[in-house]
């Protein structure tokens, strides 16, 4: 288990992280330049946000350190940066499809992302010990669900714009639906944890679509 696990969380650190080097590169010398800044940002982001949370995690499985406070806090991390990576796909999102931000929708992405980041900072969340309240687990966690679903339904509109990130809702619906029960419920449920494998793969499907979309060899649809 843990060897399994172990080899999972760091490939996925190194893809994610490298794939946002290489999106990164790639966006120089291509058209929609600022859409591919924008996903390669976002790999990054999302890539060296998860390594707060799990590099103790793996480490925990192979030293006898106290990792509980290092666990708590890159979970903290990890939700942040979680959160920030949900307002690049918004951008994203009207790089390649909209071309013109709306402004009610883009202030409703910044006021959800402020209350969750603030409620992340509650001290009632107990980070430094590793908590798992349920309580402030659903109430961090309402804002954040809020803004991936209006992420979702923004690429659900236009999925047959772009046949490259045509599925790129379903990743972000399903990495919901596996987070949620294991935000709220794992610190009474623990074996909830495992839905986080899945998760992950979203997220790898997500990144390899970035990937794709800024290949040289796709022309990709940008306004």
């Amino acid at each position: 288990m843990k060897y399994g696990e172990s080899s999972f969380d760091i490939l996925y650190l190194l893809f994610a992280i490298i794939s946002g080097v290489v999106i990164l590169l790639r966006a120089k010398d291509r058209a929609g330049k600022r859409t591919a800044m924008l996903m390669g940002l976002a790999a990054l982001i999302l890539g060296c946000g998860d390594a707060f949370h799990l590099v103790p995690r793996v480490l925990n499985y192979f030293t006898d350190y106290d990792m509980t406070c290092a666990l708590g806090v890159g979970k903290l991390v990890t939700s942040v940066t979680m959160t920030v990576f949900y307002v690049l796909m918004y951008y994203i999102w009207t790089s390649a499809f909209a071309g013109e931000k709306d402004s009610k929708t883009e202030a409703a992405v910044w006021c959800l992302t402020i209350v969750r980041v603030a409620l992340c900072l509650f001290p009632q969340n107990d980070w430094i010990h590793n908590g798992n309240s349920m309580t402030w687990g659903i109430l961090r966690n309402i804002p954040f669900v809020v803004l991936g679903a209006i992420i979702c339904w923004l690429y659900f509109r236009t999925r047959t714009e772009d046949r490259i990130l045509r599925l790129t809702w379903i990743f972000i619906l399903l990495s919901f639906l596996f987070y949620i029960p294991v935000a709220v419920g794992a610190g009474a449920v623990p074996i909830l944890g495992m839905l986080m494998l899945p998760k992950t793969i979203c997220y790898i499907l997500l990144i390899a679509s970035f990937l794709k979309w800024t290949s040289p060899s796709e022309k990709a649809l940008v306004k």
